[in-house]
């Protein structure tokens, strides 16, 4: 198992680069909204993502894949019997998505976890490079949450990297600002989180911010009540309602800073 796992996270690595490369060529060939301060917009806010993206993988190499590790060779007997194979990696991928919607939400709705969380959103523009930009906190505490779903559904480390790939693609999608066709977007929609779905997360509006919370599957936010009517616009703004962009060393320090009441 873990020459499988090591092969499958270089194969990851190898697939998200990719992704992330052509996904961020094509957003800037054609945007659906014009990049700020025009042309591409500037290296400034992509090279600040791509910083957090460097601590993300150091802490992911160090921590979070030894964890998962470790917590995918645990087994508390909550899995069916029988449930391997194809079906057992679909049945994996459709509980770690549904465990990442609720966890999305809880990091909306719980003030510690927010602290984390609200340093992805205050960027204020979408493309590519925000979908790597999650405070290393945020990425510790996703990690260790994950962990107990993993050992209570003895999920294995395949099914485990195998979503882990699924997200970031889907996030690297949704944060993008690639113009697609409006049908094409709209049929999209209907089964997988789209970046007008996406970008209305970040609207610069609490009440949106607060909607919107599935990560690959669309369906979660229809289930359970949680879209927002508002639609993306060209004019939308992007970030925290009443908050503004700080610099690379205030948005890592500003989680552990004391707040005013």
């Amino acid at each position: 198992m873990d020459n499988l796992g090591d092969t499958l996270l270089a194969w990851k690595g190898v697939a998200t680069g990719a992704w992330l490369g052509l996904l961020f060529l094509a957003e800037r060939l054609w945007p659906a909204t014009p990049f700020p301060g025009g042309g591409a917009g500037g290296w400034r806010r992509p090279a600040r993502n791509l910083a957090f993206l460097a601590l993300s993988t150091a802490l992911s190499l160090a921590v979070v894949v030894p964890v998962s590790r470790a917590a995918a060779g645990l087994a508390l007997g909550l899995r069916p019997p029988g449930l391997t194979g194809a079906q057992g990696l679909l049945a994996d991928l459709l509980l770690l998505d549904f465990f990442i919607y609720w966890w999305h939400r809880a990091n909306h709705r719980l003030p510690f976890l927010w602290r984390f969380h609200e340093i992805h959103h205050r960027d204020r523009f979408l493309d590519t490079t925000s979908a790597l930009r999650f405070h290393f906190g945020e990425v510790a505490l996703t990690a260790s949450a994950r962990a107990v779903i993993i050992v209570l559904f003895t999920i294995p480390l395949t099914s485990v990297l195998t979503f882990e790939a699924l997200v970031l693609g889907a996030a690297i999608f949704h944060h993008s600002d690639l113009k697609l066709p409006p049908r094409l977007e709209r049929a999209l929609s209907l089964v997988i989180v789209t970046p007008s779905i996406h970008w209305v997360h970040h609207h610069r509006v609490r009440r949106d911010t607060d909607a919107n919370y599935s990560t690959i599957l669309s369906l979660w936010d229809r289930v359970f009540a949680s879209r927002t009517p508002t639609h993306r616009t060209p004019e939308m703004e992007i970030g925290v309602q009443g908050e503004e962009e700080l610099t690379l060393p205030e948005l890592l320090l500003r989680p552990f800073l004391p707040r005013q009441a």
